[in-house]
């Protein structure tokens, strides 16, 4: 029988990252303009457009890479993309800890850290 607890975390995690890449490509000035001004006091403040770019390009690999691994699990055939798509979630919200941390905004976070933790999970389960 299928993992459908993996199943249903790569499902969120493909949710997640895909609805954030959508946010960032059609309302791309908006992120920016925001982002600047939430990094004005770090060492980003010149960078926010391509960590932005960078961010946008491995959340859009993370779920891409999690639609795959769920239709692999639910069709019995591997689990690497899954796995994979697991791996790079973890990245980018090991990015986005960095950047609020940086930016000292703490719940933010806190916040990342909410999501992490189910993409520990799926790591660790897809292993």
């Amino acid at each position: 029988m299928t993992n459908i607890a993996s199943v249903l975390l790569l499902i969120f995690l493909a949710l997640t990252f895909l609805q954030s890449g959508y946010e960032k490509i059609f309302y791309w000035k908006e992120n920016v303009t925001w982002l600047k001004e939430h990094f004005a006091k770090t060492i980003l403040k010149n960078q926010v457009p391509l960590a932005l770019l960078h961010l946008l390009i491995l959340e859009l690999i993370s779920g891409i890479l999690c639609v795959v691994g769920a239709i692999q699990l639910v069709t019995k055939s591997g689990r690497e993309f899954g796995f994979y798509g697991a791996i790079f979630s973890c990245i980018c919200l090991l990015m986005m800890l960095f950047g609020q941390r940086l930016a000292k905004d703490y719940d933010g976070a806190r916040t990342i850290v909410i999501y992490f933790i189910p993409a520990v999970m799926a790591v660790y389960w897809l292993n």
